[in-house]
């Protein structure tokens, strides 16, 4: 162990590292020795010791952003809110907008997860990117929004799961009385599913997500092919690319588009999952940013096609937004197709599609609970930030990741309308996060304090001197573009996201997500001021080495 280098404030765990956490490190893999030596050394230089096992290579890492962004089920699961405000024109225009900005903000994020490939991700990045006097301030609301944010992600992608079921239901028996309560038991079966997968056979994730990518890119052409091939009409190009609808009743059209727009942008969420995976990623500063791009670009391409598609087999939009479905692609389906059995077979290939979402984003909002904990950031931390012994897997995190969106989700049995605000709460809180750190990256890049990359860098919370790059980064000015293109995106999405879908707005129909977001920062502040501030230090030094 060598000396610290002097202006690394230190804190080290003791209670905690020893009973909470195993200090052993991971089991050196065959053939894996070295990788696993050097991502043990890095971690130990960003002040972490080692205690998750290392399954992770480039393929399930990829599969696993692949499954978290789930595009091409995207594309047909809000394709009700980009036609209402939007129609075909604004959906495809939005989507494209929409992924061109999420490319630049997830680019910017790459970077950052090569200089740091910790699960913390983005409040450890903002405690390293942030002014000395604010480090610990910013640090604990960047961790609060990620972990809010992707608490409420497993919700809203369940409850997606739940309803579309639900839907496949009426689909096939045309008796069927869909009540609210329904939707809510089908998302606990959906969580139960989740928990079976990240807990149970939590040993051999990487395989169930390298099995379901399979699954994701072959129902791709299951779903794909029929549609377009069966349809008795197709759109023509002009009605798909300037054919504008404004559902909302705003009052202009370029209003309605970029509030229909917050739907496409629920699209690209998830691009950070595999940042909180990075400590159970081989060589995780390369394989972690190379598989947020490579997700990305094939999420937009088969993403785009499909919304395509899609567009093209809907030859009266108008119409299709008059019938007021929550799910219009099942009537896609049905009209392209004429058959029942044949639709519903497709339906539960997207559902299957879903659930593989699911189970990927249980995993990744539990490692980040879990290192927000490691560093206490959260009521009871001596508890959840614990690491069972045998499979190294954080099972208190994956629990209340579990139970959590559970409850959140029996706000639906109220209303679908209310819980539709769960939705733009997981957009706010994670831009938001997103926001932060791109901004301090903007602001570190601008003053020219980011160093060349080094493979002795230390770029662990409060070291003196310059930080420097990882392996993967943009450099010079295209960088500081790509950087502020982020910046520019993040904020018009933010502001749009907390408008309500139509006007004018009754109090149920009202989007009440700045309220929820609003009360749980009233709580985390609370918490803050009574606890948080003698405990939460910013990211703990736990260990380091040079």
């Amino acid at each position: 162990m060598n000396s610290i280098p002097e202006g690394l404030e230190v804190e080290v765990e003791q209670q905690q590292s020893e009973a909470a956490i195993p200090s052993h490190h991971p089991e050196k893999f065959e053939g894996e020795e070295q990788s696993t030596t050097s991502d043990d050394l890095i971690l130990s230089r960003l002040g972490k010791k080692p205690v998750l096992k290392r399954r992770f290579g480039l393929i399930p890492i990829i599969a696993f952003n692949c499954l978290n962004l789930n595009s091409w089920g995207t594309a047909f699961q809000v394709i009700g809110i980009g036609l209402t405000n939007g129609g075909p024109g604004g959906s495809i225009w939005g989507w494209i907008f929409v992924w061109c900005g999420a490319s630049a903000v997830f680019s910017c994020l790459a970077e950052l997860a090569s200089m740091s490939p910790t699960s913390a991700g983005q409040y450890h990045w903002s405690s390293l990117l942030a002014p000395a006097s604010t480090q610990k301030f910013i640090s604990y609301v960047t961790g609060w929004l990620t972990v809010l944010g992707w608490q409420a992600g497993i919700s809203a992608s369940c409850y997606i799961s739940g309803t579309i079921i639900q839907a496949l239901i009426g689909l096939v028996n045309t008796s069927y009385d869909p009540q609210l309560w329904h939707g809510t038991l089908l998302v606990y079966g959906v969580l139960a599913v989740c928990f079976f997968f990240t807990v149970i056979l939590g040993k051999f994730l990487h395989l169930v997500e390298t099995t379901l990518l399979v699954i994701y890119v072959l129902g791709f052409f299951v779903v794909l092919i029929p549609m377009v091939a069966l349809a008795p009409q197709h759109a023509t190009g002009k009605t798909v690319f300037t054919t504008f609808i404004n559902g909302g009743g705003w009052p202009t059209q370029g209003l309605s588009f970029f509030v229909g727009i917050s739907g496409w942008a629920f699209a690209t969420l998830g691009a950070d999952g595999a940042v909180h995976m990075s400590e159970e990623v081989h060589n995780a500063a390369v394989t972690v940013p190379r598989s947020i791009m490579i997700g990305l670009a094939v999420n937009s391409i088969i993403g785009t096609a499909m919304l395509l598609a899609e567009l093209f087999c809907i030859p009266d939009p108008v119409g299709l937004v008059d019938m007021g479905l929550s799910y219009p692609f099942v009537q896609v389906f049905l009209d392209s197709t004429n058959s029942v059995v044949g639709s519903a077979l497709m339906i539960t290939v997207i559902i299957v599609v879903q659930i593989g979402l699911n189970i990927s984003n249980v995993a990744a909002a539990s490692r980040i609970l879990w290192a927000f904990s490691r560093d206490r950031g959260v009521p009871g931390w001596r508890y959840v930030s614990q690491v069972e012994g045998k499979s190294r897997l954080p099972l208190t995190a994956i629990i209340i990741s579990t139970v959590v969106p559970l409850l959140l989700v029996l706000i639906s049995i109220g209303s679908y309308v209310a819980f539709n605000d769960v939705i733009s709460l997981t957009i706010d809180s994670l831009f938001s996060s997103y926001l932060l750190v791109c901004s301090l990256l903007l602001w570190r890049r601008c003053t020219g304090t980011i160093a060349p990359h080094s493979e002795h860098s230390v770029n662990a919370p409060g070291a003196a001197g310059k930080l420097t790059w990882g392996p993967y980064h943009i450099r010079g000015a295209f960088g500081i573009f790509v950087n502020c293109v982020a910046c520019v995106y993040m904020t018009i999405i933010l502001f749009f996201s907390v408008w309500p879908p139509v006007t004018p707005t009754t109090a149920a129909g009202m989007n009440y997500a700045i309220v929820m977001f609003s009360g749980v920062g009233v709580l985390a502040a609370v918490y803050y001021l009574a606890w948080a501030r003698k405990t939460y230090k910013g990211p703990v030094v736990e260990t380091f080495e040079l």
